[in-house]
């Protein structure tokens, strides 16, 4: 009974007792952290995409990308703008940082801030850091984000 008493305390105090040693992810599975490790730290994706070049850690992710990103497949559509997204998830953050204009993540060095914790890793990284770990195969351009290559190479190598 101690096992459903700590899931129930889990989901009702949303509190995530395991912590990654190397960054500030918290989940409330074993499990779950496992993967992360895996996945973000260790690089492990062993689902690839037979029509692109993207992997991920999670079978449902990869699902997730062939129905978005090559069936075009985005069902959840804003009320204020109609814009589309293939996730819930995305939806909602779409409506807090475009519509309510919320952007919690604030950098530290300027005053940028965003919506998203990912997009203020992105930004100091690549800003600040300097990082460009996007490579163009053709004229070995690089560029911080896969959009940026993206755009690069359909303006410049189509």
């Amino acid at each position: 009974m101690k096992g459903v008493t700590i899931r129930v305390e889990s989901v009702q105090d949303e509190k995530k007792p395991h912590k990654c040693s190397i960054c500030d992810y918290r989940c409330s599975q074993k499990s779950n952290l496992t993967k992360h490790v895996e996945s973000m730290h260790e690089e492990k994706k062993p689902h690839k995409c037979s029509i692109c070049d993207y992997s991920c850690s999670w079978k449902g992710n990869l699902k997730k990308h062939v129905d978005s990103v090559h069936d075009g497949k985005k069902p959840h559509k804003c009320s204020i703008c109609n814009n589309s997204y293939s996730q819930k998830y995305s939806l909602a953050s779409h409506v807090e940082s475009v519509h309510d204009g919320k952007k919690p993540c604030k950098c530290s060095i300027c005053d940028y801030s965003c919506s998203q914790k990912g997009d203020l890793k992105n930004h100091v990284e690549s800003v600040h850091e300097g990082k460009k770990p996007h490579k163009c195969s053709i004229c070995s351009s690089s560029f911080s984000s896969k959009s940026h290559l993206s755009r690069h190479s359909r303006s410049v190598h189509e």
